[in-house]
């Protein structure tokens, strides 16, 4: 009998990347396979708990503040993902800096809305937003020690038009990433032909 798959989403906010996730793969089948997503958040007031829970399923909460350090933190994520051994390890939204205990023994991809290298980290849809460039866009990397700094495995631009306000901008890479994570993942598990 064929074993399922199972993507493990790392999340800390509204979790709209997690829901559009479950939707487009929870539950769903592949072959022999059935597809499972396993949300987890480092905060217990993270709005994608209930986006998981409306469609039954419950999220793995390890509250960051329960941990004296970063080091501890990784360690109980590492510990959780092992226990869980998930096909594939996505951070969408997930906002921790992560140290060597978690990227030396955990392989993720992390969805990022820019387009790297050009602004890393917090803010980006602003910070691209205020360059005075014509396109943002949005990327999805392997995860490494360094910050937004893995291989590139797939981007997407997104055009900054002259009416463009910072909320209509964000809308639109919103709407990218909805579209090229799930392809994304799609590829990465070889599942594209369904």
């Amino acid at each position: 009998m064929a074993r399922d798959i199972k993507i493990a989403v790392l999340f800390s906010g509204e979790g709209t990347n997690l829901e559009n996730l479950i939707r487009h793969f929870h539950g769903k089948r592949f072959g022999e396979k059935t597809i499972g997503i396993v949300p987890i958040t480092n905060r217990p007031e993270a709005g994608g708990i209930e986006r998981a829970k409306r469609h039954g399923i419950d999220t793995i909460v390890i509250d960051h503040r329960d941990f004296p350090n970063r080091e501890s933190f990784d360690g109980k994520l590492v510990e959780t993902l092992r226990a869980l051994a998930p096909d594939l390890v996505v951070m969408a939204g997930f906002m921790r800096i992560l140290t060597p205990v978690f990227t030396s023994q955990i392989e993720a991809i992390n969805l990022h809305p820019s387009l790297l290298p050009l602004f890393k980290g917090a803010d980006a849809i602003r910070k691209s937003f205020e360059s005075g460039m014509k396109v943002g866009g949005v990327t999805i990397h392997r995860v490494t020690q360094e910050l937004d700094s893995g291989k590139i495995l797939a981007q997407s631009c997104v055009s900054l038009e002259n009416h463009d306000t910072l909320e209509s901008f964000t809308h639109k890479i919103r709407q990218t990433e909805y579209r090229l994570l799930p392809e994304t993942i799609r590829e990465l598990l070889g599942i594209c032909g369904w």
